[in-house]
């Protein structure tokens, strides 16, 4: 299976496994790191904002416009920025690493 790393807002890596079809959210929710995703999912929001590491930004699909829509409304947007609910896992994303920003901003709230 693969698998893919969390890098939490304290700096502790967490590896785990990482279910194909999956979203990074999904996945995060799974294995209890701490990812909001107040919209479950459905692009409206912010809340499940990864900054994905750059070794790996370049081998994810493309964000849509609705997602950088939402991106802007991000707290601390990276460079690598993505939501993790448009993440899907592959096998080409096997050993994914992503770090989680230190704050969320919830307009939903």
């Amino acid at each position: 299976m693969p698998k893919m790393t969390f890098i939490e807002r304290d700096g502790t890596r967490k590896e785990v496994d990482a279910p194909l079809g999956l979203s990074v959210l999904e996945i995060a929710h799974k294995h209890g790191v701490d990812i909001e995703g107040a919209c479950e999912g459905s692009l409206a929001c912010s809340t499940c904002h990864v900054v994905v590491d750059g070794a790996w930004f370049g081998k994810l699909a493309s964000p849509t416009e609705d997602e950088e829509d939402m991106l802007d409304l991000a707290f601390d947007l990276q460079e690598t920025s993505r939501l993790g609910c448009q993440i899907i896992m592959t096998e080409a994303l096997d050993g994914l690493v992503v770090k989680l920003p230190s704050a969320t901003r919830n307009a939903l709230g």
